[in-house]
This record gives C-alpha cells, sequence and structure tokens, in this order.
C-alpha cells in the first residue's frame, strides 16, 4: 500500500486472561464452541480462585511482553468465597498501583466477572480491551509519564 513503511508490522497486542476454572473458563470455552471470534492475541490461564491472584504476577507479565491483563472473575458465583468480587477488586486496585509504581499505564489492567454462560460478553470484553491496547501502542516501562491517566 502507498506510503506504509515496507517489513512495518501491525500492532496486534497480546492479551493475558487470568479465567477460573470452576466459573469464567466455561464461558470462554462456550464462546470457542459457539465459533464466536475474538482477537488470536489472546491468552488464558486458569486459576482456582480470582482472589488468589497475585498483583505482582500482573506486573510480571506486563514486564514480559504481554500489553494488557484481563482478569475474567468469579463474581457472586465463586464456589470458594462469599466475598471473592471484593477480594478480586483489592487485588486489581494493588495490581494497578504496582503497574504505575513501575512505570506502566494501569489502563492496562481490566477486571470484570465472566460467569459459565458469558461467551458473548468475554467476547465483548476481549474486542473492547484489544481495541484499547492497540490505541495505547505496546507496554513499555515510563509510559505513565506520557500517558494521561
Amino acid at each position: 500500500m502507498e506510503g506504509e513503511v515496507k517489513g512495518a508490522e501491525e500492532f496486534r497486542p497480546k492479551i493475558l486472561v487470568f479465567s477460573t476454572n470452576n466459573i469464567s473458563d466455561l464461558g470462554i470455552d462456550l464462546a470457542g464452541g459457539m465459533h464466536m471470534h475474538y482477537p488470536p492475541t489472546v491468552y488464558t490461564i486458569s486459576v482456582p480462585c480470582s482472589s488468589g491472584i497475585k498483583p505482582s504476577w500482573i506486573l510480571y507479565a506486563i514486564e514480559k511482553g504481554f500489553d494488557g491483563v484481563f482478569i475474567a472473575a468469579d463474581g457472586t458465583d465463586c464456589p470458594y468465597l462469599e466475598d471473592c468480587t471484593d477480594r478480586t477488586a483489592q487485588i486489581t486496585g494493588k495490581a494497578q498501583e504496582l503497574l504505575k509504581e513501575n512505570g506502566y499505564n494501569p489502563v492496562r489492567l481490566k477486571m470484570a466477572a465472566i460467569c459459565s454462560v458469558c461467551a458473548e460478553p468475554f467476547v465483548n470484553h476481549m474486542k473492547n480491551f484489544y481495541h484499547t491496547l492497540k490505541q495505547l501502542g505496546p507496554s513499555r516501562k515510563g509510559e505513565v509519564k506520557d500517558e494521561k491517566i
């Protein structure tokens, strides 16, 4: 195409999803089973409960090349804890602070409850998050100085 830099590749954000094996994994699998399309650069890791995620894991993922992290939380359906949503929200807040302290834009972390039948909401979250990350560009240390948060 005219005006395009030869050899330049289009930025395709990589998203790591922390998903719960009893709740949100089922919704994500349903999206695949229904042939719903979301960005191919979405990778998932299953955990037993979203309230067990450590903020340091999120920083590590960003430092190792992911452009965003999405927590597919259990919400009120958590089989382990009644206050799972509150705990996961606190972890998300701490992780966003940790990202900011280390020079990364905290917008690179999102959390939403994804239930076992939430295929369409999951796909919508991935498409919207992908679009947001595409506008931010690749994650880079020191970007919080450049971005308005």
